[in-house]
């Protein structure tokens, strides 16, 4: 018995599929830091494929790549850190929501909100502090202050802790929470 995945289809409708309506493209659910992101993610791949090139193509490797390849991926983690913040979209445990009433899980949400910022701020003050100490560093192979790097993950954390003010918010204002919108559009780290 075939079922519906394997229907044979001929080639002129193979053809025809990739006629299709298509639907306008939806950028407005990105902001800055997302796109800052991206940009950060290609040059770390053009890094790891020039390392790659002058490595096993060359044999002769450009020894700076590793190091701005793993600093990019270190930048590249926090500031995506931050769209996972105010989209929601890190992981969550909402076995414990299913149990609430939808008012006391909401008081919870809101308390999580809380905890978020008081972190996030926590965090940001711990990270001016590590800057403030080995922010003069230099990287090993480029004559650059590792504080950088470590700068831009400190602006991460205070973009973290602003969107999760702004989560906060939203939580309050709104009928539904960030976590239940994300929820619904299917868009949770879940």
């Amino acid at each position: 018995m075939a079922d519906q995945h394997d229907t044979l289809i001929s080639v002129e409708e193979m053809a025809h599929a990739f006629e299709d309506e298509t639907t306008e493209v939806d950028l407005s659910n990105y902001a800055p830091e997302d796109w800052l992101t991206l940009a950060l993610f290609w040059g770390m791949a053009l890094c790891v494929f020039l390392q790659f090139f002058t490595r096993y193509v060359l044999n002769n490797s450009l020894a700076w790549t590793e190091e701005m390849a793993a600093n990019c991926l270190v930048v590249i983690v926090f500031l995506g850190s931050v769209m996972c913040v105010r989209t929601a979209r890190h992981i969550v445990v909402d076995l414990l929501y299913n149990f609430l009433s939808r008012p006391v899980g909401r008081v919870l949400e809101i308390f999580v909100d809380v905890l978020c910022i008081a972190f996030f701020a926590y965090m940001s003050w711990l990270m001016w502090r590590y800057v403030a100490i080995v922010g003069s560093e230099r990287m090993v192979t480029v004559d650059l202050p590792r504080g950088a790097v470590f700068y831009t993950v400190l602006v991460a954390f205070v973009l973290m802790l602003l969107r999760s003010a702004q989560n906060f918010v939203k939580d309050l204002t709104s009928p539904k929470t960030v976590r239940e919108q994300a929820a619904e559009s299917g868009t949770t780290g879940v």
